[in-house]
């Protein structure tokens, strides 16, 4: 992958592999890496090995970003099927 291009920051690296298994999902190669982005601010917490930056190729970052919106929003669809709308929860 050339031209890569940071869609996402997430806490570790569990999270990362989260992410990339969404964008897997869709055909988006992906690959993920620690950052020193926001450095510091989990001081003395642990968070499995540290913040990593989630990258893409350039003419997938689109796409990418509509992938990730969708899954941050419950949306997330497989297979190319649409996915049924979810009611809110009530507690």
């Amino acid at each position: 992958m050339e031209d890569l291009v940071r869609v996402t920051i997430v806490a570790n690296q569990v999270a990362a592999d989260i992410v990339c298994s969404f964008l897997r999902a869709e055909g988006i190669q992906c690959a993920h890496r620690v950052t020193n982005v926001a450095a510091g601010s989990w001081d003395g917490v642990p968070n499995m090995g540290g913040a990593r930056e989630v990258l893409v190729a350039a003419a997938d970052v689109e796409a990418a970003t509509a992938v990730l919106a969708a899954a941050e929003h419950g949306d997330f669809q497989t297979d190319g099927e649409e996915q049924p709308a979810r009611e809110p929860e009530s507690d």
